[in-house]
């Protein structure tokens, strides 16, 4: 057994309650989330999300690929294959860790996957215009993405000029904040807050939050205006 005493796991704030990062993106005709983590399957079922488009894929870490497994349920229902969205060494990662929804002879049940390779480009899913905006995670080229004024970039401590273009403009941005100390491959608090501010993004939430930043409350009260920690469950609405 794995016991912890930290002041987050011990907190009665729901807001300290924290799954894996993930976001779903619906418009009227389309629904897709980004990244697949462990908490995939449960957090479909929380947010009864009875249809699923695609899955874009933000970069092969196993805390943002491992759920894939359990679309199954939505090409059973859906009796079609799952669209994916992943750069080159995404793929890789999945065709690896998930090898027999790829065999010749496959088992029945499997999970019935479509990969679509996406680099830099901007593309559509359903009736949703994606634009991929590459950052780094310390070496790793990751895609973050945005949709119409919103912004989703996890796993980031460096964007470069370019990139940055892309994201001005954006009413609504998440970001990661992983802690205060610095780290390798991760914005600390402080970096985010900065990234935030330079882009002039009026509304900022920050997530894949480690417990190490500390409670949800107590650091929202440090923030800035219109910065705030992301919590599970949120939801935003756009034109």
């Amino acid at each position: 057994m794995i016991g912890c005493r930290c002041a987050v796991c011990i907190s009665a704030d729901k807001n300290d309650k924290r799954l894996r990062s993930s976001i779903l993106v619906e418009s009227e005709t389309t629904a897709l989330v980004v990244d697949t983590t462990p908490d995939f399957r449960y957090q479909m079922l929380r947010a009864e999300v009875k249809k699923l488009d695609a899955v874009l894929f933000t970069h092969p870490h196993k805390d943002h690929i491992a759920g894939l497994d359990d679309v199954r349920a939505y090409n059973y229902f859906q009796q079609k294959p799952m669209e994916l969205y992943a750069n080159s060494l995404t793929e890789e990662a999945i065709k690896r860790e998930f090898a027999y929804a790829f065999s010749d002879k496959k088992y029945p049940g499997i999970p019935n996957l479509n990969l679509n390779t996406i680099d830099d480009k901007p593309f559509v899913v359903g009736d949703i215009p994606v634009i991929p905006i590459l950052v780094w995670h310390l070496k790793m080229p990751v895609l973050g993405f945005r949709f119409g004024k919103f912004t989703y970039i996890t796993d980031a401590n460096k964007i470069d000029e370019e990139e940055k273009e892309k994201i001005k403009g954006s009413e609504v941005m998440v970001l990661n904040a992983l802690r205060k100390e610095s780290h390798i491959s991760h914005f600390t608090l402080d970096e985010a807050v900065a990234m935030v501010q330079e882009l002039g993004v009026p509304e900022a939430y920050f997530t894949h939050i480690s417990h190490q930043l500390g409670r949800h409350k107590d650091i929202n009260a440090e923030l800035p205006q219109g910065i705030r920690l992301a919590s599970d469950e949120i939801s935003l609405l756009f034109e």
